[in-house]
């Protein structure tokens, strides 16, 4: 059950209810970190229980004083639209830095590294995802459980989404990193057959031919095995759009609109 203790508040420049789960320890990876979890404007007065977004590098999500390059605003955005009955909790795992790469690609690219993913979603579900589903009044089944990320982030979001479907029924991959390990998600998305969750996919004109080929490339894919096409895809592709945190943070609220259940659904 939820105590209101739970956590310590985040305080400072974000906005709405953010708690603070300090030094979450991951036996898969041998590491920990803070993890920060938003809680819906609803949440303390409804006793309702909520769909969970897990997102990737979680420091560039909510405040501009821990982000790389600029924050998504998802603070802002969830207050948004919550005011519209559309809400959810946000589960923010941050990056470890130099290990961002290793955590993000099950796949080992020569030159960069990587290929501990297969660590990483084990992480997320068999350490995490418990505690947060014991700490706070989730819906815990696969159809309102997502997982979202760009770049490596948005590679390891989508590779979860396809690996393990029994736990994630939705997924963001913002401008993914197809390209890694020369594209061996590719070879993985292939193997993976019929498949029947829905995932968004974006990309910017100006991030560079290449990057836009592969993305449209991954949408052909995933919508020749999918069950019902146009009902689990949609694919973004945003012009004059870079590769950055602005652009995702502009993209996030149509992508979540899309995305995130509504509060009638149970499946879809």
């Amino acid at each position: 059950m939820y105590d209101e203790g739970a956590g310590r508040e985040v305080q400072g420049n974000v906005v709405g209810n953010i708690r603070r789960l300090e030094g979450v320890e991951s036996p898969q990876l041998g590491t920990r970190r803070d993890v920060l979890v938003y809680l819906p404007p609803s949440y303390g007065s409804s006793g309702r229980h909520y769909p969970v977004l897990y997102m990737q590098d979680g420091q560039n999500l909510f405040d501009p004083t821990t982000a790389f390059a600029g924050e998504w605003l998802v603070d802002e955005t969830m207050e948004r639209v919550s005011r519209e009955g559309l809400e959810a909790i946000v589960v923010a795992i941050p990056n470890s830095g130099k290990l961002r790469a290793d955590e993000y690609s099950p796949f080992r690219d020569e030159r960069i590294g990587g290929g501990r993913g297969d660590d990483y979603v084990s992480f997320l579900i068999d350490t995490l995802k418990p505690r947060i589903d014991a700490e706070f009044r989730t819906q815990r089944e696969r159809a309102m459980t997502g997982i979202v990320g760009s770049s490596m982030g948005g590679l390891i979001s989508l590779y979860a989404l396809l690996r393990r479907p029994d736990i994630f029924g939705f997924a963001g991959a913002m401008s993914p990193s197809l390209w890694f390990a020369r594209g061996a998600i590719f070879g993985m998305a292939s193997a993976v057959g019929r498949w029947d969750a829905r995932l968004y996919l974006d990309t910017g004109t100006l991030e560079g031919r290449g990057h836009v080929r592969q993305v449209r490339e991954m949408v052909r894919l995933l919508r020749r095995q999918a069950i019902h096409p146009r009902r689990q895809i949609k694919y973004v592709e945003e012009r004059g759009g870079q590769h950055n945190e602005a652009a995702w943070a502009r993209r996030f609220e149509p992508a979540l609109r899309w995305m995130l259940p509504k509060r009638t659904e149970t499946h879809w």
